[in-house]
């Protein structure tokens, strides 16, 4: 039996066969829908996402707020009492200060707990990134590895991690102070499709504008293409936020040239997709 226990904030997504098979935790964040503050634990169902993304469409104000040091003491301490240490992946540091608050968290239950470990690992990552990496640190736990040895390559695939992604609209991005004013006027230009990635800092970066979906997913496609690492893993990930068609030719696209990656596709957590609006697409790899 394992000693320590591996969590992830459900800013990541992932597959709920992998959650099954590895047992993996989650821990809670706040979302609206509509005017309904709720409180993800774990993947929503499809019936909640697709209310939540044809909110947004609709003109639903979408937010989240941020998890307390206090917030993170309540949600670690139960494993603490029940004898586990912790590892915990949380969503990127550019975007969030959750793994400023996880760290505060856990240096005043260090205190409490001496001969427990609390080891929260900044993904520098989210969405299917975060799927991507957790996933790594499940199959390295099932193997046997120690919680500092899982921690350490966990650590040591953070940069390798790849985001690519397409948004409809940047000015979800702009409420949400992710990217600046004049940034955001593109995505309200007549059919201009900005692409993005999560930089080495773990905050986004607009790398280029296609004209049209169609010219936005093939250049997701030739990011994917020109930094894939096959020999790290044969797992991708492809995540949407209510568009599921762009996401299937999305990945007829990666099938076709690399038929030896498994693909897993997981619609967009409203904790992201609060941010980025419906039908962002994206593809999330170990890479160069």
């Amino acid at each position: 039996m394992s000693d320590y226990v591996i969590l992830m904030d459900v800013s990541g997504d992932i597959v709920d066969e992998s959650i099954k098979n590895w047992d993996l935790k989650f821990i809670p964040m706040q979302y609206s829908l509509g005017e309904e503050m709720r409180t993800s634990e774990g993947p929503e169902d499809e019936e909640v996402l697709k209310r939540f993304y044809d909110g947004q469409r609709n003109g639903d104000l979408t937010k989240t707020s941020q998890i307390t040091p206090f917030l993170y003491e309540e949600y670690f301490e139960p494993y603490l009492k029940a004898g586990h240490s912790i590892l915990y992946l949380c969503l990127s540091s550019g975007l969030s200060s959750t793994y400023s608050a996880a760290c505060l968290a856990s240096e005043t239950l260090k205190e409490k707990y001496p001969d427990l470990d609390i080891y929260p690992v900044d993904s520098l990552a989210a969405t299917g990134g975060m799927g991507v990496l957790i996933e790594e640190a499940l199959k390295n736990r099932a193997n046997g590895m120690s919680l500092i040895e899982n921690k350490e390559a966990l650590e040591a695939f953070v940069p390798k991690i790849k985001h690519w992604f397409l948004v409809q609209d940047l000015m979800y991005l702009k409420r949400g102070g992710r990217v600046s004013s004049a940034t955001a006027v593109v995505g309200s230009m007549l059919n201009i499709k900005p692409i993005l990635k999560i930089d080495e800092n773990g905050k986004l970066a607009t790398i280029a504008k296609k004209h049209g979906n169609k010219a936005a997913v093939h250049a997701l496609f030739d990011y994917f293409k020109e930094s894939f690492d096959e020999q790290l893993t044969h797992t991708v990930y492809i995540c949407d936020a209510d568009a599921k068609e762009l996401a299937k030719t999305l990945a007829l696209e990666v099938q076709k040239a690399f038929p030896q990656v498994t693909i897993k596709h997981t619609t967009l957590c409203p904790i992201i997709g609060a941010h980025t609006g419906p039908g962002m697409v994206a593809i999330c790899h170990l890479g160069k």
